[in-house]
């Protein structure tokens, strides 16, 4: 049994472990179940991880292991280099911190998903953008839930689901590098492309 100083011990070096150990800088994506795989795409780069620091002995019992999936494996992410932007689907913008669909974009969505459902035949991607402000790990993390917030609108709308694939930069493509919110608020965005199936 771990005595209360143990368990504090532990349980700072397991945290400290994490920390050093924080994700690579490479952008977050998902795939839909059902998106159809691309002609070639390239292998996945692996992920460089930093050694982390061993954790003092314990007497608890080890976790079990998770258990394998049912499903067979998971279809391969088109390459956003197969994706082009087009004039009629135009960005929606968010708040600071945020990933809230606000009103006046909720309309662009609506048009966004009109044209989407006109034009079954095309695949569409969705990037999620942060502004500058916060450490990339946590950018990454919200773009992915702005892209994801745009999917689940534009699928709300009767969008397939199957022909969306999103993606987070982060902060990494910035549309305006000026220090001002005016600037910041046209990076907090989720930007359009597409290609056909």
């Amino acid at each position: 049994m771990l005595t209360r100083a143990a368990h504090a011990t532990l349980s700072s070096v397991l945290l400290v472990g994490l920390i050093i150990s924080g994700c690579a800088k490479k952008p977050a994506t998902t795939a839909s179940a059902a998106a159809p795989a691309p002609s070639a795409a390239p292998a996945p780069a692996p992920r460089a991880t930093a050694p982390s620091t061993p954790a003092a002995p314990s007497t608890a019992a080890p976790a079990p292991a998770p258990a394998a999936p049912l499903a067979g494996p998971a279809a391969p992410r088109p390459s956003p280099k197969e994706f082009a932007a087009i004039d009629a689907l135009k960005d929606v913008f968010f708040e600071f911190d945020k990933y809230d669909i606000r009103p006046e974009d909720a309309k662009t969505l609506d048009a966004n998903a009109s044209w989407l459902k006109s034009n079954a035949e095309n695949l569409v991607l969705i990037e999620g953008h942060c502004d500058e402000r916060g450490t990339n790990e946590y950018n990454l993390a919200l773009g992915e839930r702005r892209a994801k917030a745009t999917m689940n609108y534009l699928v709300s709308q009767g969008v397939q689901a199957n022909r969306i694939t999103i993606i987070s930069y982060g902060e990494e493509r910035p549309l305006c590098n000026e220090k001002t919110e005016s600037c910041w608020a046209k990076n907090r965005r989720a930007h359009f492309l597409v290609k056909p199936r």
